[in-house]
């Protein structure tokens, strides 16, 4: 004879996750995946290479006296690094980002996360977080570390103690820096079920901005257009937070109106699109 269990009710025994904090499972699964591909993990080393050349930059004005006066270390470099990082915050924010949502929405998904106990506020900072900590690990934390080789390679804390405000500095632009490309990506991303499809989009809209506001600068002759650019409103609130001359002509209070205007409305539209149930009308 077959033995017969007994199913009756039991008592779950696993982990329960608390509440706020299941956006975190989805920030580890996210993570170990794209850790998982060679070609991101290449994208990453690649990424690094400019935190070696400034190494590099520091090394030699730190101890010969004949490169300082070309290769000063100054508030300013810290600025020009992360700015000059731009090219791969973009390209890391197409390869994680373009598909976060949009696979999602493609497979049905959604259904599935949210019929859980899983908020769309969690999981939407689930999905955020994945992209933000790459972001960051290559702008903010190589800043960061740049710091501490100059530190290190100078021997005291004279540079440090003359600059206390490059922690706060770097720490708050890489964050802004890396919201605004975060939220903009997983805004597009769902808007559509291909993940193609949100690349080309993404080009096009950081792309486009740029090429407005290089028209309109042509056309004016004044840097004061720069608003229209979400790169360039950027560097200007980067030229704020490290005390360094701005590039632009564009009252800093306006580029920071810019920018949290493009974080909300990309609120607005995850909000709207991110449902278990898609309403067709």
């Amino acid at each position: 004879p077959m033995p017969i269990h007994d199913q009756g009710y039991r008592h779950y025994t696993g982990e329960r996750i608390p509440p706020g904090h299941r956006w975190a499972v989805i920030l580890k699964a996210g993570v170990r995946a794209m850790l998982g591909r060679k070609t991101f993990i290449g994208l990453l080393l690649l990424a690094w290479a400019p935190f070696v050349v400034r190494a590099v930059q520091i090394y030699l004005a730190v101890n010969l006296p004949q490169a300082a006066a070309i290769l000063r270390v100054t508030p300013g470099m810290f600025k020009d690094f992360l700015l000059q990082q731009d090219i791969f915050v973009f390209f890391i924010t197409v390869y994680v980002g373009a598909g976060l949502i949009a696979n999602d929405r493609r497979a049905n998904a959604l259904q599935i996360y949210l019929s859980k106990p899983l908020t769309r506020i969690e999981y939407i900072a689930g999905k955020l977080a994945i992209l933000m900590t790459f972001v960051l690990l290559v702008t903010g934390v190589p800043a960061l570390v740049l710091l501490l080789v100059h530190v290190l390679f100078a021997g005291d804390l004279t540079f440090f103690n003359n600059n206390l405000h490059l922690i706060p500095a770097i720490v708050l632009f890489s964050l802004l820096q890396a919201l605004t490309a975060s939220a903009a990506m997983l805004a597009l991303s769902s808007l559509s079920k291909s993940a193609r499809y949100v690349a080309v989009l993404y080009t096009a809209v950081i792309f486009l901005t740029q090429a407005i506001y290089g028209v309109l600068r042509a056309i004016t002759g004044d840097t004061t257009v720069a608003w229209v650019s979400v790169s360039g409103n950027l560097t200007q609130l980067a030229g704020v937070l490290f005390r360094v001359p701005l590039e632009y002509k564009t009252p800093w209070p306006l580029s920071m109106a810019v920018i949290i205007g493009v974080i909300a409305a990309c609120g607005v539209i995850l909000e709207r699109r991110v449902r278990a149930v898609e309403v067709v009308t």
